[in-house]
């Protein structure tokens, strides 16, 4: 069994779920308090143990590759005035820790995905979708991986949704349950209402064999018009090994308007230097509704 060295970050979309926005900046670039989407997603990848990021972007992007970047003018200003760079560090990714893929059309997850074949080459790989921000300890794919060191084949972030939200999602068929893995039988892509066989959606966390490229070669579009990577992973089950591990953490469905507000709100509560303000206005402005 590989060790998981490497993450692909699809992260081409158009983001029109928050125009106007996301005409000129990436969603990804949006931030939960003070920091990116994208940055949230890059720290649990490190905290997992993961060595080499992919990003396929797509036009309009750039501002993804600046921020992972040294910022020269930036750098030298603060030390000029005598500020600390310190706060910058987590923006720093070692050389050769980062590579970039252009996804010139947006044709679907799958596709997103597929793009990064070549960097992939014969490995594992994990998938995190930024804009689906994971809050736990540990982090969620950390606790992924530590499930895939035992089992090997292919895992992904099992979460708990309402049975009415269940044609929104990807939605897992299970099988046998041993403590927070749950057997992955089947996968679905946006059942209708009243048909999916549990309410555990995958919320945008995948450990992957590279095998699945494979699929993905030949893969026909599915559900929306898109190339998806749920038909892709259905096709590897029962050929390997094939969990799901139920996260017990919170989840913010960043492209979603209210989903962001609501990540926003409950991670600025939670911090020492301004939540006790954020709660005091918070707490003032419902009194007044």
């Amino acid at each position: 069994m590989k060790p998981l060295r490497k993450a692909v970050f699809p992260v081409g979309g158009l983001g029109t779920r928050f125009l106007p926005a996301t005409k000129a900046m990436p969603k990804e670039m949006l931030p939960i308090v003070d920091r990116p989407l994208i940055q949230y997603a890059v720290d649990e990848a490190i905290e997992a143990g993961i060595e080499q990021m992919i990003f396929v972007t797509g036009r309009g992007k750039s501002a993804i590759e600046d921020h992972f970047d040294i910022a020269y003018e930036l750098e030298s200003t603060m030390r000029a005035r005598g500020k600390s760079l310190d706060i910058l560090d987590q923006t720093r990714l070692k050389p050769g820790a980062v590579a970039y893929v252009r996804q010139q059309e947006p044709m679907g997850l799958g596709h997103a995905v597929w793009c990064a074949r070549d960097i992939i080459g014969d490995e594992p790989f994990a998938i995190f979708l930024a804009d689906e921000l994971m809050i736990g300890q540990p982090g969620c794919m950390k606790a992924m991986v530590e499930a895939y060191n035992r089992t090997g084949g292919n895992i992904v972030c099992g979460y708990e949704v309402p049975a009415s939200e269940t044609d929104r999602y990807g939605i897992i068929s299970p099988g046998a349950v041993d403590g927070a893995l749950v057997e992955v039988l089947g996968l679905v892509e946006k059942p209708p209402l009243g048909t999916a066989k549990s309410n555990l959606m995958i919320p945008g966390r995948y450990i992957l064999q590279p095998e699945v490229m494979r699929v993905l070669e030949t893969q026909e579009k599915g559900a929306g018009g898109e190339i998806q990577l749920t038909d892709a992973m259905a096709q590897l089950i029962g050929r390997q090994p094939f969990h799901a591990y139920r996260f017990a953490g919170r989840r913010f469905d960043c492209g979603d308007k209210a989903g962001y507000i609501q990540a926003n709100l409950a991670l600025a509560l939670v911090r020492e230097d301004i939540g006790p303000q954020v709660r005091d206005f918070a707490v003032k402005l419902l009194a007044e509704r």
